[in-house]
């Protein structure tokens, strides 16, 4: 086989070389990226002497799994990015390499759109925000405060690890609730099964006997008898009235009563006010401790946080901090959030530790989140399975109750 000799990168962005057999260069750079190594040249040996050829073979890309831009390419990218920087490669030959590496078709297209407008003079931050699809306002103005501090590769850093912790949380709760989802599937899909094919088999069963059936019975096929009847047309109503319903809470006045019809509910509404607070603190947090300005991290956070409530309170604090007032005043005096935030926040700005206070108060809800949705599912499953229990177990009493009847009039 021939040997190929490469240059490449660790996570820590210390300098990898050595030698490989393969039989292919493709080969060689798919050993290599399972080491979580970043590929930067692959040199197949001169068969002559041994030594690696002048000519730099063109590191091949990974397999295109998919066109879009997922959470995850982006922190793989970011992650890539501050490595390659920290190790001191250029920033145009990092985005050279990833560009060859990401999985994404969409992203290394747009990787290589950034290289082409730094080539003619733009900024990092500048051709970002040509990319507004792929990179948010919290990446723009990080990049931008990296470059004039210049300290890209940390911002860059602390940027992957905000992302890394984002993705690992949207991770735990979609975790936590697959579990309760496919129970709830599972269920309901048992009880339609038993209400559309058992009853109607029972029922032309009682029905040859000419007897007198059970009340219970008679409930259980009537009812089998509206929903086969009726089904299709429940299931089309149904459906219109939640696109009729989500294209009212996409209006402005429709969002904001569902946010806070969401905010009042019984034990679910903090879960949700824990939720949005969560992600403000986060990136308050992360924007702060990058040397981005407090005025321009809370503009940010108002045009990310994704909820209109706290987009609303988020504005409202953002021109008091204008006119001059410490951050912990106007988020006392909003109501949305809980005392024991506003005096970290206050004890945070008098240390002069804010953005670590913040990361305090985002550990905090994160742990709180989890918990309630630990909670959440080991209540959800015993009732859920008791509910079905006993609507089956009423379905089967009804069924057979009949049939009881009949064999003792036999006897």
């Amino acid at each position: 086989m021939p040997k190929f000799f490469f240059i490449a990168r660790d996570k820590f962005g210390q300098k990898v070389t050595g030698s490989e057999e393969g039989a292919h260069q493709d080969e060689i750079i798919s050993r290599l990226q399972q080491r979580d190594l970043i590929v930067i040249s692959v040199n197949l040996a001169d068969p002559a002497t041994g030594a690696a050829s002048g000519s730099r073979l063109h590191v091949a890309a990974k397999v295109r799994r998919h066109s879009g831009v997922g959470a995850a390419d982006l922190v793989v990218f970011c992650r890539q990015l501050a490595t390659l920087l920290g190790a001191g490669v250029s920033i145009l030959k990092c985005l050279e390499i990833i560009s060859e590496q990401v999985p994404s078709v969409k992203l290394a297209k747009v990787l290589k759109s950034l290289q082409k407008n730094m080539e003619v003079g733009l900024s990092l931050h500048e051709a970002m925000a040509k990319h507004p699809s792929v990179f948010s306002d919290l990446w723009v103005n990080l990049v931008e405060s990296g470059e004039a501090s210049g300290n890209l590769a940390v911002v860059l850093s602390r940027l992957a690890a905000y992302l890394e912790r984002n993705e690992a949380f949207k991770k735990k709760i979609i975790s936590a609730l697959i579990y309760p989802a496919i129970l709830m599937f599972a269920g309901f899909g048992a009880l339609i099964f038993l209400t559309v094919k058992i009853i109607p088999t029972f029922a032309a069963l009682f029905g040859s006997f000419n007897a007198t059936l059970p009340t219970l019975t008679i409930w259980l096929i009537n009812f089998s008898n509206f929903v086969r009847q009726f089904g299709l047309h429940l299931l089309i109503a149904g459906a219109i009235g939640f696109f009729i319903f989500r294209a009212y809470i996409k209006t402005k006045d429709g969002r904001r009563k569902f946010e806070a019809f969401k905010f009042k509910l019984p034990v679910f509404g903090e879960f949700f006010r824990a939720v949005v607070v969560e992600r403000f603190s986060s990136e308050m947090s992360t924007l702060i401790e990058s040397g981005v300005p407090i005025l321009y991290s809370l503009e940010i956070a108002e045009r990310s946080v994704n909820n209109m409530l706290m987009a609303e309170v988020i504005h409202k604090v953002k021109e008091d901090v204008r006119d001059g007032k410490p951050l912990s005043v106007p988020l006392a005096q909003s109501g949305f959030f809980e005392p024991m935030v506003v005096q970290m926040i206050t004890i945070g700005e008098e240390i002069g530790e804010l953005s670590q206070m913040l990361k305090r108060i985002n550990t905090f809800y994160q742990e709180y989140v989890e918990t309630f949705l630990t909670r959440f599912t080991s209540m959800f499953e015993p009732i859920m399975l008791v509910f079905i229990g006993l609507v089956i177990g009423m379905m089967v009493v009804g069924m057979f109750l009949p049939i009881f009847q009949l064999s003792q009039m036999t006897g």
